[in-house]
């Protein structure tokens, strides 16, 4: 779920954005059917996956949370980690959160054709209710936690965790600061690794 941070780390080539966008409904090997450089941003999103998934300050996020959402406490870290890089957009990126938004929407919009099936079905949702520019404040967050308790059939109690956001917020923002330093420098290595590897050997 934390799309905006993918976006952000593709760098300003549309297809490797898009690419890392649509990454987790492509499985395996089936990357290979698109563009050359949507792979690259398939394969960065996998990556940029591993990076976070063993990061010591992100497990420490996560360690948070375990005891009431278990396995979803990833996903939940995930969102919160949206939150803070949307709610501190100005210190990443020159252009505002609301320009950079409709500008990826309507790159989306215009290659609808390449996208998987998922993405495709998700775009008029995404687009009409503003994710993206949504995660910049903590209300927005609040309805994408009670929306993905509903996908997971009211088991996974997502909806409470808005709850641990504002009684962490200081400790869950300071790790969020850190570990995001690091991600930004390994995407931006591995975005020039994955482009030489498959544009440049092809």
């Amino acid at each position: 779920m934390n799309f905006l941070a993918h976006i952000y780390l593709s760098g300003d080539n549309k297809l490797i954005t898009l690419g890392n966008f649509g990454a987790d409904s492509i499985k395996g090997k089936q990357y290979a059917k698109y563009p050359e450089e949507f792979q690259v941003g398939v394969l960065l999103h996998r990556q940029i996956d591993s990076f976070t998934d063993s990061h010591p300050i992100v497990r420490q996020s996560t360690k948070r949370l375990h005891s009431k959402y278990g396995h979803y406490s990833g996903i939940i870290v995930d969102i919160f980690y949206d939150h803070f890089l949307a709610k501190n957009w100005s210190e990443y990126h020159n252009s505002n959160l609301s320009d950079f938004v409709s500008d990826f929407y309507q790159t989306l919009l215009r290659h609808q054709d390449i996208m998987p099936e998922r993405i495709q079905q998700m775009t008029p949702f995404l687009i009409q209710d503003n994710w993206l520019l949504s995660y910049a404040k903590t209300s927005g967050i609040a309805t994408v936690l009670t929306n993905m308790n509903r996908r997971t059939g009211y088991k996974s109690n997502m909806n409470k965790a808005i709850e641990d956001l504002q009684l962490h917020y200081s400790e869950f923002e300071t790790e969020f600061r850190t570990y995001f330093t690091e991600l930004i420098a390994f995407a931006d290595q591995k975005l020039k690794e994955l482009t030489l590897e498959i544009l440049l050997n092809d």
